[in-house]
C-alpha cells in the first residue's frame, strides 16, 4: 500500500468521522430535549445521568477521532511533502 493510498484513506476517514462528530454535536447543542425524549422511550435513566453519558461519549468520540483519524492523516501529509 502506498503512502498516497493511505493518505487518501485517512483523509476520507477524517471527513466522514468529522461529519458524524459535527452532526452529533449540533444535535446535542440545539435539540437536547428532543434527543432525551427519544432515548427515554428505550432507556429509563434520569436526565442528569443522560447528560453525563452523552457528553462523555461525545468527548470520547472526539479523542478517538483525533488519535485514530486526524493524527495519522496529518502525519502522512507531512511525510509526503
Amino acid at each position: 500500500m502506498t503512502i498516497e493510498a493511505l493518505k487518501t484513506f485517512f483523509m476520507w476517514s477524517s471527513i466522514i468521522n468529522g461529519g458524524i462528530f459535527f452532526y452529533w454535536a449540533i444535535f446535542i447543542l440545539f435539540m437536547p430535549d428532543f434527543i432525551y425524549r427519544i432515548q427515554q422511550k428505550w432507556f429509563t435513566i434520569p436526565r442528569e445521568t443522560y447528560d453525563v453519558v452523552i457528553y462523555s461519549f461525545l468527548g470520547l468520540y472526539k479523542i478517538f477521532f483525533i488519535i485514530f483519524n486526524l493524527t495519522p492523516y496529518l502525519a502522512l501529509v507531512i511525510l509526503s511533502n
